[in-house]
């Protein structure tokens, strides 16, 4: 059989991550590979009794077609998460209910996207973001990053070389896969050059509220003075990912945009699953609950570096992120972590490789490590494990 697929699914490929996730569903491999928040937390016994009083109160709405923006109260209580990271001035006419963030990825691409297109990304950036924009073939220039994010100098320096830049692609609070955080004079200034140069810039951020200690940083939606930064956020990682509810803030001409794409695309997110996360929030304390995940993966984390420090070999870089769920690791130019992590499965223990989070390639000394999902003697043994794979990895060299 041979049938016509459009062109783009020539750069279509499968997501390393959920690649690597199929492998790891044996119950003795121990996984570093996925975004995954702990599930042992998720509260499960409240939504039984929040899923009852949905068909209780809401039966025959929950399980009816709703509205495309979304459900109104859960919108409401969406510009409550907003007003967390400093964001004020909107109303739900702001506001698009998704099927998860990504979603939004994809909407994203769909509503600016033409072939040939520029997209300006931090480097390293997220793998799903790079598959959803990847299918309206554009080109992506990758700008340098520090501990403080995006280095605004080299971001302006490539938008006064390309003229077709159509926006700057960015996840601002501990980086999916860095775990780095941007400082706050750096969103001012993103903010300033995206005006300066009339840019959309994408604020991707599903850890902002996931900081371990101290205030959280304002969004860079915050600083945005002409309505074109557009936010993405979601509930996945502050509550349950299999609800898949996310949304989109954005100028009101912007979200009509999205709005018809979604109409196009599935016509509205599941009503039940919306009604669901309303409930729970008028219903119990969902800052008591993030508070309660923050403080487990803070003492993951702790774990997870010190086992490394102690067990690791040396000449190998980690990030000590302040929040989110990822560290960042880069080991010596000749050593090759995609092979390497064929070793590492054989040992049962599992990452992504870093190479997979540049769009344009390179950087195969690098991987992305998860610590939110794993308990704290399997986090000792996965460490302890892949610290035998990159020393037998150097003495080899070295021989």
């Amino acid at each position: 059989m041979s049938l016509k697929f459009a062109k783009r699914m020539d750069n279509m490929k499968a997501s390393d991550i959920r690649e690597m996730l199929k492998l790891t569903q044996k119950p003795e491999v121990i996984s570093f590979a996925g975004g995954l928040p702990a599930p042992e937390l998720f509260p499960v016994e409240e939504m039984k009794l929040v899923l009852a009083k949905v068909m209780d109160e809401y039966g025959t709405v929950a399980l009816q077609y709703g509205p495309t923006e979304g459900f109104e109260p859960l919108r409401e209580k969406i510009l409550d998460r907003m007003a967390k990271l400093k964001v004020d001035d909107l109303t739900i006419d702001n506001i698009l209910i998704t099927s998860g963030s990504q979603q939004g990825l994809d909407f994203m691409a769909k509503a600016f996207i033409n072939p040939g297109d520029i997209i300006l990304c931090e480097s390293p950036t997220y793998l799903g973001a790079i598959n959803a924009f990847r299918a309206y073939e554009p080109r992506f220039i990758e700008v340098e990053t520090d501990d403080d994010g995006m280095i605004l100098e080299d971001l302006e320096e490539k938008l006064r070389e390309n003229d077709n830049v159509k926006f700057i692609y960015v996840i601002p609070d501990f980086q999916n896969p860095s775990g780095r955080t941007m400082s706050i004079e750096r969103r001012k200034g993103l903010v300033d050059i995206a005006n300066k140069y009339n840019v959309a810039v994408v604020e991707d951020n599903p850890y902002g509220e996931l900081r371990f200690e101290g205030e959280i940083y304002p969004a860079i939606k915050h600083y945005d003075t002409e309505g074109r930064v557009i936010f993405l956020g979601t509930f996945s990682k502050i509550f349950s990912p299999g609800l898949r509810v996310g949304w989109i803030a954005a100028d009101e001409e912007v979200l009509r945009k999205f709005i018809l794409i979604k109409q196009g695309a599935d016509l509205q997110s599941p009503t039940i699953n919306q009604i669901a996360v309303a409930k729970f929030l008028d219903h119990y304390d969902i800052e008591a609950y993030i508070d309660r995940i923050k403080k487990v993966y803070k003492r993951r984390k702790d774990l997870m570096l010190n086992t490394i420090r102690e067990e690791f070999p040396e000449g190998i870089k980690v990030t000590d992120p302040d929040g989110g769920l990822f560290t960042w690791l880069v080991l010596p130019p000749h050593i090759n972590a995609r092979e390497l992590s064929i070793k590492a499965l054989e040992k049962n223990v599992a990452y992504v490789p870093g190479g997979s989070f540049f769009p344009n390639g390179g950087n195969e000394n690098t991987l992305r490590v998860n610590y939110s999902n794993m308990e704290e003697e399997r986090i000792v043994e996965g460490v302890r494990r892949l610290a035998q794979v990159f020393k037998e990895a150097l003495e080899k060299i070295e021989a």
